[in-house]
């Protein structure tokens, strides 16, 4: 059974069976290559977030401004979620496989390149390479775990270790970065993809078989390009507005944007085989869905941005005791995937969902209005109530989003909820990046006595981020390096104050949203 329309007969995964016992047996074969395709998961969604605990250190080797600091992170993420409906249409002509070794040689090979880095510029256009490379993986692993598990109960927990490797690959990239940076530097997060290919590439070809569409569409290039017109100026000048303020060029550069997004679905409105099939969202079960899973993933790369700052700038913590200080997080994403699995044949998995949002709004609660003086304990225990959320929210609603559309869409329904993981990473760490960004830059009062004592040229860098400021700190008398790193903390945990209440808003409208709308999907049987 090789062939995407056969893929698809048998790909279905709803909410009427996803409680159902799971089958044990099935070849060794098969998990073999299951164990290779989680090598590209686990990879692709640990470099969504270890290299946010590296930008302490990036920040003191390449000296990058706010902006490029938010792109070295945003840069991979945005090509990434721009290319992932492309590629896996691309997958479908060439063979998904193919595809998959294609990319895995390419992200080991820029990954070598990138980790040593010069410039700020060198290391934003080698994460763009990364994402380029990184789309062509994950749309393929899921197409081909479909593939070689055509049995729906095998396959349900084939696709579960899918997305708990994902979810908790996510997890543990804080931690597996913190340790790298400080027992190396912050280069062997990257050079370290090299020795996690080597499996797939040296046997993959054996144990995971071919796969590709018989009859696919033509592949529309001006497609591909307006997807991506869209995305960069949107996101850039979401950047710009955040930092420099209300103007003309920024909000010119989101309407382009916006524009670009515009001609994008009339074209795939008229094409016969477009690349995003964008009848699929007038299904409100659909919709909702995907409006979970990119909010859940916003609220929690969002966090993860802010947390790496404050435990290793204000709270002292090195790079790796930071990481370990998420292990429970880690834990608790992985876990509530799984449990919640089972749960929904008892609680109706709109509920769930709402629920699992309903947890991340209380943990951005707890960092809207608690305080953050006191230690990292507060910001650690919302982070676990957000890790809580999002395993429980992603799961179930990546399950609604298979299940809400007919068999034959499946394919197209898995890539969109692919890059919905990826939009919704690019978007927690560009919106709230920025807007802790500016609000820190904003409210952050140097004391004119640091001014005096410092050049011009570290106390513009204290200004734009909380790494510049801290650097400024350690090279100053007591008095003065105290007073400095006051106001550089009351001026970020300001922002954090900020960003966590938008979050909170987000969060519990999304909840209310899922409860809504959702509430009529039947539990699982």
């Amino acid at each position: 059974m090789t062939t995407a329309s056969t893929t698809q007969k048998h790909s279905r995964t709803t909410s009427e069976d996803i409680g159902q016992p799971i089958p044990v047996n099935g070849g060794v074969r098969d998990w073999i290559a299951l164990g290779l395709l989680m090598f590209p998961v686990l990879l692709v969604a640990v470099d969504n977030t270890a290299l946010t605990f590296a930008l302490p250190a990036i920040a003191r080797s390449l000296d990058p401004s706010g902006v490029q600091l938010l792109w070295i992170v945003d840069s991979y993420a945005l090509v990434l979620a721009g290319l992932l409906v492309a590629m896996g249409s691309l997958g479908d002509r060439i063979g998904r496989r193919r595809l998959l070794l294609i990319g895995t040689t390419g992200f080991a090979a820029v990954s070598a390149a990138t980790a040593f880095a010069p410039s700020a510029e060198w290391l934003i256009a080698g994460r763009a390479a990364l994402g380029l490379f990184g789309a062509m993986l994950m749309p393929s692993t899921l197409s081909l775990i479909r593939n070689i598990f055509p049995n729906p109960g095998r396959r349900r927990l084939a696709v579960a270790v899918w997305a708990a490797g994902f979810s908790g690959g996510a997890a543990l990239g804080p931690i597996f970065g913190g340790w790298l940076v400080e027992e190396f530097w912050w280069g062997a997060i990257l050079l370290v993809a090299m020795p996690i290919m080597l499996p797939l590439l040296a046997f993959g070809p054996s144990f995971i078989p071919e796969s590709r569409d018989p009859r696919p569409g033509r592949v529309d290039p001006p497609s591909i390009l307006l997807s991506l017109l869209t995305m960069v100026p949107v996101v850039y000048g979401i950047k710009e507005l955040a930092t420099e303020g209300t103007g003309v060029q920024p909000l010119a550069i989101i309407a382009f944007g916006a524009a670009m997004g515009f001609l994008f679905v009339r074209r795939q409105q008229r094409l016969e085989s477009p690349l995003l099939d964008m009848s699929l969202f007038r299904n409100r079960v659909f919709s909702t869905a995907i409006t979970a899973n990119v909010l859940a993933l916003f609220s929690f790369n969002g966090f993860i941005l802010f947390l790496a700052q404050h435990l290793q700038l204000l709270e002292g913590m090195s790079p790796s005791a930071s990481g370990t200080a998420m292990i429970p997080a880690l834990t608790a994403t992985v876990t509530a995937g799984l449990l919640v699995v089972p749960l929904v044949r008892k609680v109706r998995p709109g509920f769930v969902v709402a629920g699992g949002l309903s947890l991340s709004a209380a943990g951005y609660s707890v960092v809207a209005f608690g305080d953050h003086s006191a230690g990292p304990a507060l910001l650690l225990g919302a982070l676990l109530l957000l890790a809580l959320g999002v395993g429980a929210a992603e799961t179930i609603s990546n399950d609604l989003i298979l299940g809400a559309v007919p068999p034959e869409k499946s394919g197209a329904a898995a890539a969109i909820s692919e890059t919905g993981y990826e939009v919704g990473s690019l978007l927690g760490t560009a919106v709230l990046g920025s807007i802790l960004t500016a609000s820190y830059q904003r409210h952050l009062m140097l004391p004119d006595a640091v001014t005096h004592a410092s050049p011009a040229d570290s106390a513009d860098r204290a200004r734009e981020t909380l790494a510049g400021a801290m650097e400024l700190a350690g090279t100053l008398p007591a008095p003065l390096s105290e007073s400095l790193a006051a106001a550089a903390r009351a001026a970020f945990d300001s922002g954090v104050h900020v960003t966590a209440a938008i979050a909170l808003v987000l969060m519990a409208g999304a909840a209310a949203l899922a409860a809504v709308v959702l509430r009529k999907v039947p539990k699982a049987k």
